[in-house]
C-alpha cells in the first residue's frame, strides 16, 4: 500500500492519476495547503521542503528495509512507471519523447501556470499586466502541445506519463484555453483523457 500526501493542485492530481492508472493500491492523506498543513511538524518529517505531493511506499524494498519516502510529482510518476512497467514507452525514441514532454509539462507549462496564480493571488504588488503576461505564456506553451497533437493521438505517440503530467494543468487552465479558441487538437486530447476512469478517479481522489 502506498500512502499519498496531496492536495487538489496540479502537482497532487498528477501523482494521484499516475497511481490510479498504474493500478497501484494507495490511500490519500489530504494536506490542506490553505490551512498550512504542509508546514506541520508531521508533514515536514516527510518532506522538509513543505511541499506536496509525497508518497510513502512500504513495499519499495520488498519488506527488507525502510519505506521509500518520495517527493516531487515528476519523480513519483517515474517511480510508478518503473515499478509497474506502465506508461513509459519501451521504444527508445518514444521513451525520449515521453520524457521530453514530461519535462515540458513540469517546467515550462507548470511554471507559466503557477505564474498566473502567484501574480493574481500571492505577490505583494498585484498587476493585471503581470497576470496577462503569465496567462499568455501558459497558452503559448499549450500551443506547442497542440501542434504536436495534430499528428499524434498522444504526446509521445502512445499514452504515457507525459499525458498524465500535462492534463491537470489543462484542467486548471481550461478557461484560458477556451478563450484562446485555437487549440482544437489539445482539446480533443484532453476530452479523451477526461473520459478515462483512472484520470477522473485520480483527479477526484485528492479533492
Amino acid at each position: 500500500m502506498i500512502d499519498l500526501y496531496a492536495y487538489a493542485t496540479s502537482n497532487g492530481q498528477r501523482a494521484a492519476i499516475m497511481l490510479e492508472e498504474c493500478g497501484l493500491a494507495y490511500r490519500v492523506h489530504r494536506v490542506d495547503l490553505a490551512k498550512g498543513e504542509q508546514r506541520s511538524p508531521e508533514f515536514l518529517r516527510l518532506n522538509p521542503a513543505g511541499a506536496i505531493p509525497v508518497i510513502v511506499d512500504d513495499d519499495a524494498s520488498g519488506g527488507r528495509g525502510q519505506p521509500l519516502v518520495l517527493a516531487q510529482s515528476g519523480a513519483i510518476m517515474l517511480y510508478c512507471a518503473e515499478k509497474t512497467g506502465k506508461f513509459l514507452p519501451r521504444d527508445p525514441a518514444r521513451r525520449a519523447l515521453a520524457l521530453q514532454w514530461l519535462m515540458q509539462a513540469l517546467s515550462d507549462v507548470a511554471r507559466a501556470s503557477s505564474g498566473v496564480f502567484m501574480s493574481s493571488m500571492l505577490v505583494p504588488d498585484k498587476s493585471p499586466a503581470n497576470v496577462e503576461f503569465f496567462s499568455q505564456l501558459t497558452v503559448r506553451y499549450f500551443r506547442d502541445a497542440d501542434v504536436r497533437l495534430r499528428d499524434s493521438e498522444y504526446l509521445a505517440g502512445e499514452l504515457s506519463l507525459a499525458d498524465f503530467a500535462l492534463y491537470p494543468i489543462y484542467a486548471a487552465r481550461k478557461d484560458l484555453i477556451t478563450q484562446a479558441g485555437d487549440l482544437p487538437d489539445l482539446t480533443r486530447w484532453a476530452d479523451g483523457l477526461a473520459a478515462r476512469s483512472g484520470v477522473s478517479k485520480g483527479m477526484d481522489s485528492v479533492k
